[in-house]
């Protein structure tokens, strides 16, 4: 060889490194897994850090913001109810023929006695025609009410039978006395003339039991208190604070699908034994929603003292050692799958192009590894068979760990450090710590919950009577016009699937909406909400109100199922069931569902439904088991009404776990670990086994064929990565081979 072949030599290595793929291959899989796993080893540093008891005024502070937002959603329903009950009375009364407004007053007083005062004035001339209960500030109303009757002038005559042109916007008055009142105007167009019907109520405070340590305050956008209950805190600095942020965030967006209104949360005042939890939640209306009373600027405010004691969930020196071990595993596997997978794939790359070219002076070197060593002996049998020999059979190699192997320990490895942290490591357990407070919230909340259903189900009722003092009007002689009223109040109560009257009997005389419910042959209930049904595929609850002087008539709303469920479905309050008398089933939120008239799932719930029974605000426990524990809560129906004699009850579960407490934040920070190991293992290791071993595998078969005396399959590689490269170079040598001799069998028979 001339004096300049080492070097030309060391060139033409040079230049076959540079010819190697850069992109696919082992490279990729191997450098992927080696970040991810030290990104994994960093977060479990960071995400498993000592979590401090005061992690508990985080879920304190979250249940007060969920308070919150029970009492707008319930303030703001009360407001508009009784905004659309006006409106709905009033364009009850329309026809051609004016009804004096003495009997109207005297008909809406017989069915509704939630207004201070009624009047009915002359928008026009400024006259009162007629009132009832307290004396209202008409001054306001007067004013405005001449306005939009100038602008309408006359053509509601035309057009307009009972529209709502002539209604104003609820607004907030200030009595002398200090009082406020909410006054809604509904227009009266009967006879061809506009008349105005004016209600003032009074702004209480929504349905939320108070105690001794928990306020309740309804605020305006100036962040005046309209309305309190339990202990004062309007003195205080911290409460003039919390009002000015509440009154503040009402005019910011909602979010999607959360409340409709902003809401939120702060600390209070505190001290060495109490720390003050504040929520607030503005009685506002996502963009496009129709609600009279969002756009008044109300919010609930409402603050609770704390009492629990400080201390720390230590986890820590236990997120630095899985971290560190992480870190160790990490750089063991890199080095076995360097070493065992893509060292060897790059020297059979050099191997296999030397031979390529024709450089046949020195054998192959030997390959450690089932794979490499199959496939390294039948290069060097090729080699041998370049030079001049016969083919021969290289057999497959024994001993020595296949490469799939070593990918499936590697990944056994990895999966024995995230497995433990994914299910067994770091269990909060039963044994967890809850405060007292959030036991106490559930209850409030159910309680809360309650009180929303039987508000909508009296509501209904009073809405159904409403309709019966129309019906008697016309004294049974005109269903046509009864006919109308029905499918009017359908179309503008969507909490019916269907209105209808019926005789003495319970005979059906008129009807709108689905098919009645009632039970054939059986006379009509009395005054009052009635459960028709105790088994079916839905339930079956309907408002009956006797027609006066009806000879035995009575309408009849029938409520939708899907009206009740939205009235018990709440976020962050758990699995909510509304339940009758017998603990069967009724309602259920959306996100759960249920099975109508089942039981409720668990033998403790059906023993706190029981003594909730005695409790006038319902009650509450923490239900421990040995797979975790749970707040659950029971509130009857209370405050008469309707559905007094109903005996129905809101039962509520939520478990421990969904709630922020150190104990379950570490539990979920660490189960985030393990998963974040496991899924990087999977990814980068299923891709090395997909990308490289199956191909290597394949290749090997190929090369002792090749070795073997097969001329005739031509070689094709699938990637172009260290693989595809030694494919290609074996199809060069197939080909030198099949120029010098003819194919021979290759051995196999």
């Amino acid at each position: 060889m001339p004096p300049t072949a080492p070097r030309g030599a060391r060139r033409r290595k040079i230049r076959r490194r540079a010819d190697m793929p850069l992109l696919g291959g082992a490279r990729p899989p191997i450098a992927a897994l080696l970040a991810l796993l030290l990104l994994v080893a960093g977060a479990t540093a960071l995400v498993l850090g000592d979590h401090d008891r005061a992690a508990v005024d985080k879920a304190v502070l979250s249940s007060q913001q969920r308070v919150a937002e029970d009492g707008a959603l319930t303030l703001r329903a009360s407001l508009d109810e009784s905004v659309t009950d006006l409106q709905r009375a009033a364009a009850l009364f329309a026809g051609p023929e004016a009804v004096p407004a003495d009997t109207v007053l005297d008909k809406l007083g017989k069915v509704y006695n939630k207004w201070r005062g009624l009047a009915v004035i002359d928008p026009a001339g400024g006259g009162l025609l007629a009132a009832r209960g307290e004396t209202i500030p008409l001054a306001d109303v007067l004013k405005d009410g001449s306005n939009k009757t100038a602008e309408n002038g006359n053509k509601g005559d035309k057009d307009n039978k009972g529209g709502k042109d002539g209604d104003l916007a609820p607004r907030l008055v200030k009595l002398p006395s200090g009082e406020t009142r909410m006054l809604v105007t509904a227009a009266l167009r009967d006879g061809g003339k506009l008349r105005l019907l004016v209600a003032s109520g009074t702004l209480n405070v929504p349905g939320i039991s108070t105690g001794e340590n928990r306020s309740l305050l309804v605020i305006d956008s100036a962040g005046t208190v309209l309305a309190k209950d339990g202990p004062s805190i309007t003195r205080t600095a911290w409460a003039k604070r919390a009002a000015k942020t509440a009154a503040a965030a009402f005019g910011k967006t909602p979010e999607p699908g959360g409340h409709p209104g902003a809401s939120g949360h702060l600390m209070g005042g505190s001290d060495k034994k109490h720390r003050t939890a504040v929520g607030y939640a503005a009685a506002g209306r996502s963009p496009g929603e129709t609600s009279p009373a969002g756009g008044l600027g109300l919010s609930v405010l409402t603050s609770v003292k704390v009492t629990e004691d400080a201390k720390a969930v230590r986890t820590q020196a236990f997120g630095l050692v899985a971290a560190a071990v992480l870190l160790v595993l990490a750089v063991l596997v890199t080095w076995i799958l360097v070493r065992t997978v893509q060292r060897p794939l790059i020297q059979l790359y050099l191997e296999s192009r030397r031979i390529g070219r024709g450089e046949l002076d020195r054998p192959v070197r030997k390959f450690r590894g089932r794979e490499p060593a199959r496939i390294g002996a039948a290069l060097e049998s090729l080699r041998g068979q370049l030079l001049g020999g016969r083919p021969t059979r290289t057999g497959r190699a024994r001993g020595g760990f296949g490469t799939r192997a070593t990918v499936i320990v590697c990944g056994v490895v990895l999966l024995a450090w995230a497995a433990p942290l994914l299910l067994l490591l770091n269990r909060a357990g039963s044994g967890v710590t809850v405060p007292k407070q959030l036991v106490e919230d559930q209850r409030r909340r159910t309680d809360t919950a309650a009180d929303r259903v039987r508000k909508a189900l009296n509501e209904g009722w009073a809405d159904v009577a409403s309709v019966a003092q129309i019906v008697g009007a016309g004294g049974g002689k005109d269903d046509a016009a009864d006919k109308a009223v029905l499918q009017t109040t359908l179309r503008e109560h969507p909490r019916y699937r269907s209105v209808y009257v019926l005789d003495a009997d319970g005979k059906v005389l008129t009807r709108a909406g689905a098919a009645p419910r009632h039970p054939g042959g059986r006379k009509p209930y009395a005054d009052s909400v009635a459960q028709l049904n105790t088994s079916g595929k839905e339930p079956a609850v309907a408002a009956y109100a006797a027609v006066p002087g009806g000879k035995g008539r009575t309408v009849v709303g029938e409520y939708d199922p899907q009206f009740l469920i939205s009235m018990v479905t709440r976020p962050g309050l758990g699995q909510v069931w509304l339940v009758d008398d017998k603990h069967r089933i009724l309602a259920a939120d959306r996100q759960h569902g249920f099975r109508a008239f089942s039981k409720l799932p668990g033998r403790h719930l059906d023993t706190l439904a029981v003594k909730a029974r005695k409790a006038t605000n319902g009650t509450a426990l923490l239900h421990r088991t040995a797979g975790g524990s749970s707040l659950a809560a029971a509130a009857p129906f209370t405050g008469g009404g309707a559905v007094r004699d109903l005996g129905w009850q809101v039962v509520s579960e939520q478990p421990a776990s969904w709630l922020e407490l150190p104990e379950y934040t570490a539990q979920r920070h660490t189960m985030l670990a393990g998963l974040l190991g496991v899924t990087a293992a999977v990814a980068c290791l299923g891709w090395l086994h997909i990308l490289v071993i199956r191909p290597l595998r394949t290749l090997a078969g190929q090369a002792e064929a090749l070795a073997g005396g097969d001329r005739r399959t031509v070689l094709f590689p699938q990637h172009h990565d260290e693989a595809g490269a030694v494919v290609r170079n074996l199809e060069l040598i197939r080909q030198q081979l099949a120029q010098r001799q003819p194919a021979r069998p290759s051995g196999r028979n």
